[in-house]
């Protein structure tokens, strides 16, 4: 016998059948009801209310723009546009610039490289002992001692031009002895 349900168990396990009646399901399904569908009210839109003339002629002298201030809200975009503008040009010159500093500092690094190398390399091909040597013994050059060296201030040029040779001693010119 196949499996099923009566009232009686269901009113066993205190469960009630009031208003069901007995009832006996085949299977291992229980079919479901058929839904209905809910039934709305329908809802017809409310005729708006009349507005008074007063308050309509108020509506429509809000919603309409006198020349002036047509002409000011047209003045005040065209000030917006031209700001907007002048901003995206200095933007695009600040950002022209910083491109061009880099490279302009790309370049002085190579070039303080190369002069720091050419220095360097300069500096290493000359030999001090030997242009000392050439200087004393063929050009008959002296090193100087004290009281051989003149120093004198010159503040009309930067440099000091040379007319005659300088005699043995070093001297040049003697003034008087003014304390006689």
């Amino acid at each position: 016998m196949a499996s099923g349900k009566t009232a009686a168990n269901y009113r066993r396990r205190g469960l009630s059948d009031a208003g069901q009646g007995q009832f006996y399901v085949y299977g291992n399904t229980v079919r479901q009801a058929e839904v209905q569908p809910r039934r709305t009210r329908e809802v017809y839109p409310e005729a708006p209310k009349r507005a008074s003339r007063q308050v309509r002629r108020n509506r429509n002298r809000a919603m309409s723009i006198s020349p002036a201030y047509a002409g000011f809200l047209v003045a005040a975009a065209f000030c917006a546009v031209f700001l907007c503008v002048m901003y995206l040009r200095l933007q695009s010159d600040v950002v022209n610039r910083s491109e061009q500093i880099t490279s302009l500092q790309e370049q002085l690094a190579d070039l303080t490289e190369a002069n720091n190398t050419a220095y360097n390399a300069a500096a290493d091909s000359i030999n001090l002992e030997e242009v000392r040597d050439k200087a004393v013994n063929e050009l008959g050059m002296v090193s100087e001692s004290e009281g051989t060296v003149i120093e004198y201030d010159n503040p009309a040029s930067g440099y000091v031009r040379q007319y005659d040779n300088i005699p043995e001693d070093g001297v040049l010119a003697q003034s008087r002895d003014v304390s006689k």
